[in-house]
């Protein structure tokens, strides 16, 4: 998270405060930026804007004449280009108005499929509009996110995409889906405290950040960082800049070049051999620029953009934008594909996939426990909670059994507690209090936990499942209230098994691009195990998964 580039009030010192924005504490941050609970005046937030621009990644705005000199970035353009000057200049203008003709169509075809695609990605991106609520001069007003600033104070609410790069003041149960920054499937659960300078940005949890999206509670923030200088726009930056030439490329250029050589060696030769021969120098020049231009190959860059215009045809019946046609080469000559995992070759969601004694066998008591734990009595009111929106979703038949309960007083989770709970009176009149959470918070207030319960814990976590610990104590008829005395003396039910569940579609995706020879490694900064798990269950037979740890440690060769 980078700080603001202006100067002032947030330069020096307190630039440094809110480039660690995650390391100060709310107060340092509310000082640093000169704002408060009431957020910035409208004339302090119109002189921010105006110095630090809009809070937008870049504009989306298609530039024919870019498109167009694109289309002459060739060493093989140029070369021809060249040979059309000199056959123009030697006398020959047929081959000249030839040649001209060749490049005019091979530019034209390219700059249209370009042109075209460009317009595509404008209208997609101008069909996209967010705003979000911030508090100026006091009130809550709805801007357009373009118009945020760092300083101003904005509120988050269930289902909103995170408009910019956000320190935490105030926090009620707040969840954010981060996976497009960090790949993780699961939510991550925020505060407001304090983190050390040095924590990576996965555990950032007193940071909201643009592009990920709201999943549970509410929350109040200042935002820190805007457009490029957010975690997610230097992301997008490093992505929008001029493209690397392709394999595809850098073979016409050297192809070029070595028709350039020959060209010159022959010229060379023949201008000599000639003038030994005593024939005039005049006319021996000619001759060996004619020739010169007769090895040009001067169709091939028509050949070239014809074929890559018929691939971007066929490709776009499938629905697939190409914004330059010197990809579909590379697309075609690929060897190692990398792929992310989460949203990829998974759901991209959490799925209950069993309940288990402390000795491992499945247990519908135990699914029947977890219900009975949430905050809420229906998949509806749990909704904004991941796990008990897959727990509900999962509970089949079980969940008919919640009716014969009657709740009685809920304690939700919190991050301090690691746990929730709740009493319920069954059918038989006793009070039970039911508890869920973290394996290890339940487990350290359990009493009489057998080995089992951590052998099968241990096993749950090998296969790469995210476990939830569930644990009872009966209750007084009497008690209405949950306090810290009475998440105590528990007794282990058993565990909660959840898991992001590859995709149907992706197994037989990784089947085809195996008959095509394509070696396929799964690039994760999730647990490996998971990642694994996930490659085996899907049948890829070639590959496996690899850690961005173990990228960086490969060179370019490798």
């Amino acid at each position: 998270m980078s700080g603001p580039s202006t100067d002032g009030p947030r330069s020096g010192a307190l630039s440094d405060i809110v480039a660690h924005a995650w390391a100060a504490t709310t107060s340092d941050v509310t000082s640093a930026l000169e704002t408060g609970p009431g957020g910035l005046t409208s004339a302090e937030a119109a002189a921010r804007l105006m110095g630090d621009g809009p809070n937008a990644l870049h504009t989306v705005h298609v530039r024919p004449l870019h498109i167009l000199v694109n289309q002459f970035r060739s060493a093989l353009m140029v070369l021809l280009i060249a040979t059309a000057v000199l056959a123009f200049a030697l006398g020959d203008r047929n081959d000249a108005v030839v040649i001209g003709i060749i490049l005019a169509a091979s530019v034209l075809g390219g700059f249209v499929n370009e042109y075209r695609a460009a317009k595509a990605t404008e209208a997609l991106h101008d069909r996209v509009h967010h705003s979000t609520t911030v508090i100026r001069d006091g009130t809550a007003q709805t801007i357009d996110v373009t118009g945020l600033v760092v300083g101003d104070v904005v509120r988050l609410v269930l289902g909103q995409l995170v408009p910019a790069d956000i320190r935490l003041t105030e926090v009620t149960d707040l969840d954010c889906n981060e996976g497009v920054l960090t790949g993780e499937s699961t939510a991550a659960a925020k505060q407001t405290d304090p983190l050390p300078a040095d924590t990576p940005l996965a555990d950032r949890t007193n940071c909201a950040y643009m592009g990920t999206v709201v999943q549970s509670g509410t929350a109040t923030g200042i935002v820190v960082a805007t457009g490029a200088r957010a975690e997610f726009g230097a992301v997008a930056a490093g992505l929008g800049g001029d493209p690397p030439q392709t394999a595809f490329q850098k073979g016409l250029s050297r192809f070029s070049v070595l028709l350039l050589q020959v060209a010159i060696v022959l010229t060379v030769f023949i201008i000599a051999a000639n003038l030994i021969l005593g024939r005039p120098l005049i006319e021996s020049l000619l001759f060996a620029l004619a020739i010169a231009v007769g090895i040009t190959p001067q169709l091939l860059p028509a050949v070239v953009t014809t074929a890559l215009a018929a691939g971007s045809r066929r490709l776009a019946a499938e629905k697939v934008l190409v914004k330059r046609l010197v990809a579909i080469e590379d697309l075609g000559d690929i060897d190692i594909l990398l792929t992310d995992k989460t949203g990829t070759l998974t759901e991209g969601r959490i799925s209950l996939i069993g309940a288990q004694a402390p000795d491992g066998r499945p247990d519908d008591d135990v699914l029947l426990t977890g219900l009975l734990a949430t905050d809420a009595a229906d998949t509806q009111a749990s909704s904004g909670n991941e796990l008990d929106t897959a727990l509900w979703r999962g509970a089949g038949p079980v969940a008919d059994r919640v009716a014969a309960y009657h709740r009685i007083a809920t304690r939700p989770f919190d991050h301090v507690r690691q746990m929730a709970s709740a009493i319920s009176a069954g059918p038989d009149g006793r009070h039970t209090l039911a508890v869920k959470g973290a394996p290890e918070r339940i487990l350290e207030r359990c009493t009489g936990t057998g080995p089992e319960a951590e052998e099968t814990l241990d096993r749950l976590f090998a296969q790469g499942s995210r476990v939830v610990a569930l644990a009872t104590r009966e209750m007084p008829a009497t008690q209405t209230t949950i306090g810290d005395d009475d998440e105590r003396e528990l007794t282990l039910v058993g565990f909660l098994v959840f898991l992001d569940q590859p995709k149907t579609s992706a197994a037989q995706s990784l089947q085809d691009l195996d008959n095509l020879h394509i070696t396929v490694k799964v690039a994760t900064g999730d647990n490996v195990v998971v990642a694994d798990k996930v490659v085996a269950d899907l049948g890829m037979t070639s590959g496996g998964s690899i850690t961005g740890t173990e990228l960086d440690r490969l060179d370019d060769e490798e």
